[in-house]
């Protein structure tokens, strides 16, 4: 066969084939566009799912006359001129690829007026050839209309799924482009029926409206506001409670510069930072934003921009787990704000009440091993009036429930405490301490172990060899493809070496680091912290229990046990008088 070029419109249709996977797909450019030209309200209407139209409509700045051509033509932009504007990329679209690879595969129009003209223009693309543009009345703005799609590409219109499916791709989509904006009103349609209207959301509480309009009420009453800034990065938005988790990863919404993404090492930043609060199988909720340097991130690295590449990953990395996992320290009574209705764990007030008894500390001393771990409570029930705990957010202990809950009185009302889920997060948070300020403690091995890997694994371990130090573990070069492991941490004796050094260079080469040992030892302590907290049924006195309340307003990610259950609650009086129908 001989080289010769491609016709325009078949270039287009690649393109295309790129670009728009589906529906949503063509609604995600039109949106973007419209973003991009400062809309202050969009409008999106939807038939049959998209397959027979999709029309966009915006307030922004517009399209003039002279340019309506030109917007049609590949590679034509506004939005960026020079080398120098595409490293430092600030604009939703920019390479101009999105309306002519649209109007290749379906039939288009577009529509425009500028603020200060006196009339719109409209311009109409039909199978591949771009009409003249042609006067119109029209209102500030510009609104794009396509119609049957994949008209003319029957092989992609067959993998078109039924009209719900592509519908609900539709609305998640724009769901979550308004999230990424709250300056901007969306109203959206499909068959004619209004599904949505989001007013644009100026002050705090109209942003929680859209939150919850968006992410459910529930997500709003279990969410934590986080703000943190490092390192030029800063990261904003909320988090909800562990205790809220998902069964799919269908509540997380990440945008970098505006731009939502869905990253790899964004989500295993915040994997790791929710480690030790969830269930296994459950997925967190939250919507994130993170600004950065342009220049710091590329968003050029998919056809679709949906994923974006860093150029300190690892720097990346460690700011969102730490923020996160700060954030996520801080869940323990009184420790964090949480912004929502109550009732819910964190949203109790301050205690009052009896000031007679001195609380005493929680003893659980494991500083020589984790093994030595002794007594569960001293607790010296001492009566001292200057002892004042209305600062005590789970306030005092009244009874204790069946063995298994502890009944506190708080300003607020009654106070539930699970105190076997309360205490083994306790045991666990002192244990991890116990070990960090102890240090690794490693072995050497009687017989070092050979470990075979490729030739590349080999130079990643030796250039990482400080950091397997760091973790207790002693590898040397055993050959061009083999690694001799000398000595492993004393708590790991027991796990299969090999394989765990297969994962961390894994975890090496995919993230730049690995926090592999660091979270089985944690499975084992979790595992200790579990056999040796407070069974059901055993029998406590007013101070240990007060001893335990107290603890529990000290400990890190407090609100929920290592596996992710809540350890208390509360029952607010307005709550108890409306229940025994008081006032009414």
């Amino acid at each position: 066969m001989t080289i010769k070029e491609l016709p325009a419109q078949l270039i287009n249709q690649i393109a295309a084939g790129e670009v728009i996977e589906r529906p949503a797909s063509v609604v995600k450019e039109l949106l973007e566009n419209s973003l991009d030209a400062g809309a202050a309200h969009i409008e999106i209407d939807i038939e049959k799912g998209g397959a027979g139209l999709i029309r966009v409509r915006d307030d922004g700045s517009g399209i003039p006359a002279e340019e309506l051509t030109m917007a049609l033509a590949r590679h034509a932009t506004s939005k960026i001129e020079t080398l120098d504007d595409l490293e430092h990329i600030a604009s939703l679209g920019f390479r101009g690829e999105a309306l002519p690879s649209i109007a290749s595969v379906s039939r288009l129009r577009l529509s425009s007026r500028t603020v200060g003209s006196d009339r719109g223009w409209q311009c109409e693309v039909r199978d591949g050839e771009t009409g003249e543009p042609v006067p119109l009345a029209h209102t500030p703005g510009t609104a794009v209309e396509v119609r049957d799609l994949f008209y003319n590409t029957p092989a992609r219109r067959k993998f078109l799924r039924a009209e719900r499916t592509e519908w609900q791709h539709i609305d998640q989509l724009v769901r979550r482009v308004a999230l990424s904006r709250f300056s901007t009103g969306f109203q959206i349609r499909h068959n004619r029926r209004n599904i949505a209207h989001w007013p644009a959301a100026a002050g705090e509480q109209d942003q929680r409206s859209r939150l919850a309009a968006i992410c459910g009420e529930e997500f709003v009453d279990h969410m934590l506001e986080l703000e943190h800034q490092s390192s030029g990065l800063y990261l904003r938005g909320w988090v909800a409670q562990p205790t809220f988790s998902r069964s799919q990863a269908d509540r997380q919404y990440f945008y970098v510069n505006g731009r939502m993404i869905r990253d790899k090492l964004v989500g295993h930043a915040v994997r790791q930072g929710f480690q030790d609060v969830l269930f296994h199988g459950r997925y967190p909720a939250f919507v994130l934003y993170l600004e950065m340097d342009p220049a710091e991130v590329d968003v050029n690295a998919h056809p679709s921009k949906h994923e974006v590449r860093f150029r300190d990953s690892r720097l990346v990395h460690d700011f969102i787990f730490r923020s996160l996992h700060k954030l996520l320290a801080g869940t323990r009574p009184g420790g964090v704000s949480v912004h929502g209705s109550a009732p819910k764990p964190a949203a109790v007030g301050n205690g009052g009440g009896r000031g007679a008894l001195r609380q005493g500390g929680l003893s659980l001393g494991t500083a020589d091993a984790a093994a030595a771990y002794q007594a569960l409570y001293v607790a010296p029930a001492i009566d001292d009036p200057d002892q004042d705990l209305s600062d005590a957010p789970l306030g005092y202990a009244l009874a204790q429930l069946q063995g298994v809950y502890i009944l506190a009185e708080n300003r607020e009302g009654l106070v539930l405490v699970d105190m076997h889920a309360a205490h083994e997060r306790i045991t666990y948070e002192r244990l991890k301490n116990s070990l960090a300020d102890g240090s690794l403690r490693a072995q050497p091995l009687l017989v070092p172990q050979s470990i075979r890997v490729a030739d590349d694994e080999v130079e990643l371990a030796i250039r990482h060899r400080e950091l397997f130090q760091g973790l207790g573990l002693e590898i040397d070069r055993g050959g061009p493809r083999s690694l001799v492991l000398r000595q492993i941490p004393v708590i790991l004796q027991d796990v299969d070496a090999e394989k765990l050094i297969r994962d961390v260079l894994a975890d090496l080469r995919e993230h730049g680091q690995s926090q592999r040992i660091e979270n089985l030892q944690n499975e084992l302590l979790a595992t200790m912290a579990c056999h040796h907290s407070i069974r059901a049924n055993r029998r406590l006195s007013i101070p240990e229990m007060n001893a335990l309340l107290r603890a529990m307003e000290q400990t890190e990610r407090s609100d929920q046990c290592n596996h992710g259950r809540p350890t208390w609650t509360s029952i607010s009086m307005a709550e108890l008088d409306r229940l025994f129908l008081r006032g009414q």
